[in-house]
């Protein structure tokens, strides 16, 4: 049975999911009709509401962009290819390649989201290298699904935002410590059985040999040792003899991790995504060698960022029409409206899943939906901690089939959005039970 709904999951996306960016094209089309037929909003209105938002993510884009980058420099140096490499080896057939690399996703991305992004692909990749007859599809999905438990996890945006002093709703809610939010029970418990069973899940989708679609493996090698020893010896002039000096790079990678050391200890090893960012750069320059060879990867990294530089505009243009015209917030008012004590987390689970389809961005999301989320369950007496990580799971669940958070794994991977949804469509139905049932019982 589930062979037969991963065949035709995998049918439907094959067929119907477009490339992300006419998936945001159509997107921005649906929202713009939807705030004519349902906010009242005129033409002229929803034409401003958008162009006023287009630029609202730049700062972010920018993130996202060296997210891919540096991530994909670090991977490519000598000392963490070889890392890599020797935790792959650990994997002796496919069915633990899916296992290994869904969990290391899970982990890192528990961790951090940025983190677990770049890993959990750039692991993929070196299991698609050294383990035969796996299915390069599901190594990528099988690594995006991790992504899931973000929210849930130590970088979650909406629970520490709520811990943190002087937040926008503080004057309602107070300040909410990440023992009621990320270490609360419920939290722990659906985090533990998503650690369970995506594992068990992804490898119950792997395709019988006859369907297993591989890579070929020369697709994904990298410079050898003895090309990068050969540009290095053409060094003469002085200016290649910098491009080329350990010294420099040695210097300028120790600088960067004297800061990281002092930030670390400072901050009370807090991580965000400017810090993971910060992070991955200076390993990449200390672990490449010589700033031409850091260089060369920067060039090649750089080549799979070009579908988030043009499309996060979009979306934060989709953002400005669901936030100005209420469009966002009559939807999360749609499911308060049906809403007890008892099922007000689930629906607020639901709602923000929805919401997250045209506001894919978890900080964003909150700041429309929490004035709703919050005072409706004041009314019904729900637990103010369980309300903010419904709709923080909920962001994150439906980032399952969101190209706009997959676009730096496919980058790095080399595939398109729909080679790996039909897997992510699977595991969305199946995590969204377990999320639902630890919301509602827990």
């Amino acid at each position: 049975m589930l062979k037969s709904a991963i065949n035709v999951s995998n049918r439907i996306m094959q067929r119907y999911l477009p490339d992300p960016f006419l998936f945001v094209i159509l997107l921005t089309f649906v929202v713009f009709i939807l705030g004519l037929v349902f906010t009242g909003s005129s033409p002229v209105q929803m034409v401003q509401f958008w162009g006023e938002g287009f630029w609202n993510l730049l700062a972010f884009s920018m993130q996202m962009v060296l997210v891919l980058v540096t991530g994909y420099v670090l991977a490519s140096s000598p000392i963490f290819k070889k890392g890599l490499g020797k935790l792959a080896s650990m994997a002796k057939n496919s069915g633990q390649a899916i296992v290994y690399v869904t969990l290391v996703s899970l982990l890192a991305s528990w961790i951090n989201w940025g983190f677990g992004l770049v890993i959990g692909a750039l692991f993929a990749r070196e299991l698609a290298k050294q383990v035969e007859n796996v299915d390069y599809r599901l190594l990528i999905a099988s690594a995006y699904a991790g992504f899931i438990v973000w929210h849930g996890g130590l970088a979650g945006s909406i629970p520490l935002t709520i811990a943190t002093p002087g937040h926008f709703s503080e004057d309602v809610i107070g300040i909410i410590s990440t023992n009621e939010t990320i270490f609360a029970t419920f939290n722990i418990a659906i985090v533990l059985a998503l650690f369970i069973v995506l594992p068990i899940l992804n490898r119950m989708m792997s395709p019988s040999k006859d369907e297993t679609v591989s890579i070929d493996k020369s697709l994904l090698q990298e410079e050898t040792p003895l090309e990068a020893a050969a540009i290095e010896a053409e060094a003469v002039t002085p200016a290649e003899k910098m491009e080329n000096s350990k010294i420099l790079s040695l210097i300028t990678g120790l600088l960067g991790i004297a800061f990281l050391v002092y930030y670390l200890i400072n901050s009370g090893f807090e991580l965000n995504l400017n810090i993971v960012n910060f992070t991955f750069l200076f390993l990449g320059i200390l672990f490449h060698g010589t700033p031409k060879r850091f260089l060369g990867a920067v060039t090649e990294a750089v080549k799979g960022a070009s579908g988030i530089i043009i499309q996060f505009p979009f979306y934060a243009g989709i953002m400005g029409m669901m936030v100005a015209s209420g469009l966002a917030a009559m939807m999360s008012e749609g499911f308060v409206s049906i809403s007890s004590d008892f099922t007000f987390p689930f629906f607020a689970f639901l709602s923000a899943g929805i919401v997250n389809f045209f506001v894919p961005s978890g900080g964003g999301q909150w700041a429309v939906q929490a004035p709703i989320m919050l005072d409706a369950a004041q009314q019904l007496g729900v637990s103010i901690p369980k309300t903010a990580m419904a709709v923080a799971w909920g962001d994150a669940w439906t980032n399952l089939i969101q190209p706009f958070w997959a676009l730096p794994a496919l980058a790095i991977a080399g595939l398109k959005a729909k080679d790996i949804m039909g897997f992510c469509l699977i595991v969305l139905f199946v995590s969204g039970i377990i999320i639902s049932l630890g919301l509602l019982f827990f």
